[in-house]
């Protein structure tokens, strides 16, 4: 069996905590800031986590690393 090459695209948009949470940012930030309020802006700068179903795949395509 080859080895499992990492998924290189998923390695840079996500973090894996110290307990094995994956960390993701939040879509939503890409442009048209100026139509969405402060407030709103402040929630989508913070990270938040992922399903333990995705929690499980992602951990698996990362594994190469």
């Amino acid at each position: 069996m080859p080895k499992l090459k990492t998924h290189k695209g998923l390695k840079k948009r996500i973090k894996i905590s110290a307990k094995g949470k994956v960390k993701r940012p939040k879509a939503g930030k890409g442009h048209l800031m100026s139509g969405k309020s402060g407030r709103r802006l402040g929630h989508l700068r913070k990270k938040t986590g992922v399903s333990s179903a995705f929690n499980k795949i992602m951990t698996r395509a990362l594994r190469g690393s």
